[in-house]
């Protein structure tokens, strides 16, 4: 039998929505006891002063990509489960944008395979050996044959080889399509995550079009391009009452038409990613290949609209959207780089020091939209940090320093504008049922 007690400890859980300092115990995966002293403990269990850490539950992923299978220089799966591990996740979702793409039952079976690095966990280099669970890998089954958006999977043949839900990671632009799609996936009761995105409109756009894009000189992509195609993906909410997950909102209309739909009672739910709530356009004036996202970070207005809309739950969770390329595919000028960057050793430092230690969001709001409010758009459950439930924890401690570079990076690709950069913030364990 293994045992912990974690004295005066911070504990921030976004399900019984608490925020308190007390010591909780831990005995083989299961939370025992969490009250303000406890002395009666096991014998040999490991008594650890965590004045100062942040214990919450444990954070969940909406979607990320995975280099592994067809992109191993990228990332493999082992290295994307280590870098989450590390990040403090203990479930993380991949899109189906892989070679092959996640489109037929055999490819869900090879990626569950492939995912299995060490049943009985195996240590991160560069890390403390108590960072050696295994997140739980989920996996997002292709709306459409090879992510082209034209012919429609056998979706009900994914569901059975058990996908977390579908989505394409790529604008479906055919409108009848995604009618189609929404009323054929209703019965099977599988989450459906659609970007929306009118191709057209953006054209050749790499930032947020205004004065910023003006001023840089950068081909600008409209607002429009974002926001018009969500506006027909609520139109057929409302026809099909099909409950679909917004991803990757970035403009402040697009939080106005969500919150419209939200009150009308459509079953609706969103996510922006961390980078789009923590940068907006002032920061491309660095010109960093690694700042050049799709969609692109907004205005300054969007950024304070997509804080807002966080808070309040009208945008439900903040996703990773972890990208990883190599160096030779992002070491090229900013318009012609492949948009996205890696997050998921990155967001949770950042995301507190520049939000919760600033007073701009509470602790609390910031794990529900990393934790809770994920686990929820996956239609999945979460315990509680209460006696009798599991332990599926995050160990944080909001002072550590480290720096952002390969040795202490565990994701393969360092394609990130923090690259250098000294950070305060890290993940010290992971709990994982």
């Amino acid at each position: 039998m293994t045992s912990e007690l974690l004295q005066q400890v911070r504990i921030i859980d976004p399900v019984s929505v608490t925020d308190q300092v007390a010591d909780v115990l831990i005995e083989d995966g299961y939370i025992q006891s969490v009250t303000n002293n406890i002395s009666d403990v096991p014998q040999d269990t490991y008594i650890q002063d965590c004045s100062g850490l942040i214990l919450g539950t444990g954070l969940i992923d909406l979607y990320s990509h995975s280099g592994e299978p067809g992109f191993e220089e990228r990332e493999t799966l082992c290295s994307l489960l280590k870098a989450a591990a590390a990040g403090g996740f203990t479930r993380i979702s991949i899109l189906p944008d892989t070679s092959p793409v996640v489109d037929h039952p055999a490819v869900v079976a090879q990626l569950l395979e492939l995912g299995r690095w060490g049943e009985k966990s195996t240590p991160l280099p560069h890390h403390p050996t108590t960072l050696s669970q295994k997140p739980h890998l989920n996996i997002w089954g292709a709306i459409t044959l090879d992510v082209a958006g034209k012919q429609m999977t056998e979706l009900a043949d994914l569901a059975v080889a058990g996908v977390v839900g579908f989505a394409d990671g790529q604008p479906l632009e055919n409108t009848a399509l995604v009618r189609r799609v929404l009323e054929y996936l209703q019965p099977l009761g599988k989450p459906v995550a659609l970007w929306c995105c009118d191709r057209q409109l953006r054209s050749n756009g790499v930032m947020r079009e205004g004065p910023d894009s003006l001023r840089f000189g950068l081909p600008g992509n409209p607002a429009a391009s974002e926001t018009s195609a969500i506006a027909a993906l609520i139109e057929l909410v409302a026809a099909t009452e099909t409950p679909v997950h917004i991803m990757r909102v970035s403009t402040a209309r697009s939080v106005e038409l969500i919150a419209s739909a939200k009150s009308q009672g459509l079953p609706i739910t969103a996510s922006t990613t961390w980078m789009h709530v923590l940068l907006d356009t002032e920061s491309l004036k660095s010109y960093n290949p690694n700042l050049n996202l799709d969609p692109p970070l907004g205005n300054p207005s969007d950024l304070l609209a997509l804080r807002q809309a966080v808070r309040t739950g009208i945008v439900d969770a903040i996703a990773i959207d972890h990208a990883p390329y190599t160096y030779e595919e992002k070491t090229v000028a900013f318009a012609e780089a492949p948009p996205g960057a890696i997050g998921l050793e990155l967001a949770l430092p950042l995301l507190w020091q520049h939000l919760v230690e600033t007073g701009e969001f509470s602790a609390l709001q910031l794990w529900q939209a990393l934790s809770s409010r994920p686990a929820e758009c996956l239609k999945q459950k979460l315990s509680a940090i209460a006696p009798g439930q599991k332990a599926e924890l995050t160990l944080f401690d909001p002072q550590q320093s480290w720096k952002v570079d390969r040795q202490n990076l565990h994701t393969l690709s360092q394609n990130t504008p923090w690259l250098g950069q000294q950070l305060t913030g890290r993940v010290v364990k992971i709990w994982i049922p």
